[in-house]
C-alpha cells in the first residue's frame, strides 16, 4: 500500500468525523455530521454502507454489554441500533440550548463516555465537556468551548486530552478512578502553519496523533508535546483519525468537503502510520 490510500465509495462526507474501529464486526464506523449519516466500511471486502439519521450526529460508541451504540446527536445522547435503524433518546444535557450540538467523544476503560458540545455556528464559547456514566447520569466537567473536539484517553487512563479547536489549544486533565477531573492544563498550543487541532488518538508508544483542519495532515506529538511525525494528505480539512484492523496497525483518517471544491475533500483515507493503536473502549451502560 502507498502511504495514503483513498477509500473507494459513492459519495464524500460534508463533515466526516468520529472514526471507530469495531473488532466484533471487523468494520470501521464513522459519521457525516452535516450529512446526517452513519457510515460503515467492512475491512474484509471493502464494502461501504450508510444509514441516514434524523439529526446531526457527531459520533457513535459501541456498548459493552449489549449490541448497538450510544450516539451523540444534536439533541443529546441516544441509543442507536442498526438493521433496522432505531434511535432512542437517553438524555439531553443542553435541552435549553437548541443551537448547540454534540461534536466528538470517546469512552474510557471504566465504560464512561466523555463528550463535547459546541454551537452549530462555532462562533461563541457556549460549548461544554460532559461525562456520561454507566448509570446514564450526566456531569458537566468543563465549559467555555467554541469547538469542543477530539477527546483522547491516555494509554494508562490517568489523563484525558480535550481540544478547543476555536482557540487552537489542546488541553489535558488528570483523572482519578471515579472519573473526577483535576485542574485543566495546556498541553499544546498550535503554531501558525499547523492548522487547527481536531480529532485525536493515541498510539501504543504514547504518541498523540492529531488531525489538522486546514493543514492537509495528521501530526504526531510525543508525550512531552513536541511534534515529531507528520503525514500529508490530499485534502485540506482533516477531521479525525483512528487505528483499526486486527493488529491495530491501519490508520483511517476522515475529512470534510463542506466549503471547499478540492477533489478529495470529504474522502476517507487509509494511511501507513508505521504505528499501532489501541482497541477502543465501550460504554458500560
Amino acid at each position: 500500500m502507498t502511504r495514503v490510500r483513498i477509500i473507494d465509495r459513492a459519495r464524500r462526507d460534508q463533515l466526516g468525523e468520529g472514526p471507530l474501529w469495531s473488532p466484533g464486526t471487523q468494520s470501521l464506523f464513522w459519521v457525516d455530521i452535516l450529512g446526517q449519516r452513519l457510515n460503515r466500511l467492512s475491512l474484509g471486502d471493502g464494502a461501504v454502507e450508510e444509514w441516514s439519521v434524523p439529526e446531526m450526529i457527531g459520533w457513535v460508541i459501541e456498548r459493552r454489554e449489549r449490541p448497538g451504540f450510544i450516539a451523540g446527536l444534536q439533541s443529546g445522547f441516544a441509543e442507536l441500533s442498526l438493521d433496522p435503524l432505531r434511535v432512542n433518546p437517553i438524555v439531553a444535557p443542553e435541552r435549553g440550548m437548541p443551537d448547540n450540538r454534540m461534536n466528538d467523544a470517546k469512552a474510557d476503560a471504566a465504560g464512561r463516555i466523555w463528550a463535547g458540545t459546541m454551537p452549530v455556528t462555532a462562533d461563541r464559547p457556549d460549548g461544554a465537556f460532559y461525562r456520561l456514566d454507566p448509570d446514564r447520569s450526566v456531569t458537566r466537567v468543563d465549559s467555555g468551548y467554541r469547538i469542543a473536539n477530539g477527546p483522547a484517553i491516555a494509554p494508562e487512563g490517568d489523563w484525558i486530552y480535550h481540544t478547543d479547536s476555536g482557540l487552537g489549544l489542546i488541553y489535558r486533565f488528570p483523572v482519578d478512578a471515579d472519573g473526577v477531573l483535576g485542574k485543566r492544563e495546556l498541553f499544546v498550543e498550535f503554531e501558525s502553519g499547523w492548522g487547527t487541532p481536531d480529532g485525536m488518538t493515541f498510539d501504543s508508544d504514547g504518541g498523540l496523533w492529531v488531525a489538522c483542519w486546514g493543514a492537509s495532515r495528521v501530526l504526531r506529538f510525543s508525550p512531552d508535546g513536541r511534534p515529531d511525525e507528520a503525514i500529508e494528505l490530499p485534502a485540506s480539512q482533516i477531521t479525525s483519525c483512528a487505528f483499526a484492523g486486527d493488529a491495530l496497525d491501519r490508520m483511517f483518517v476522515t475529512s470534510a468537503a463542506d466549503g471547499v471544491t478540492e477533489e478529495h475533500g470529504g474522502a476517507l483515507f487509509e494511511v501507513e502510520a508505521g504505528r499501532r493503536g489501541f482497541a477502543p473502549h465501550k460504554y458500560a451502560g
